[in-house]
């Protein structure tokens, strides 16, 4: 017996890129407090968005995929 399979819809789309973005927004601000505080440096925070945001985004974004449905792999769309 197989087992149903619902493909994500637009609701899940609009979830994955509000994810996405308060992450964004949320890095920011606290990159920005820390600056802010003076318990970061400017070109400390400059690497850190240069190499800890994108790094970040992409383990959110995976997070997310498998969270709300689009984990899906060629065995998956050949059996549906």
């Amino acid at each position: 017996m197989t087992a149903i399979r619902h493909t994500p819809g637009p609701a899940a789309a609009e979830a994955f890129t509000f994810g996405i973005a308060i992450t964004t927004l949320t890095t920011l601000a606290g990159i920005g407090f820390l600056v802010w505080t003076g318990m970061m440096t400017a070109i400390g925070a400059v690497a850190a968005l240069l190499l800890g945001l994108p790094t970040l985004l992409v383990i959110v974004s995976c997070l997310l995929s498998v969270w709300l449905g689009y984990n899906r792999d060629a065995v998956d769309v050949a059996l549906s």
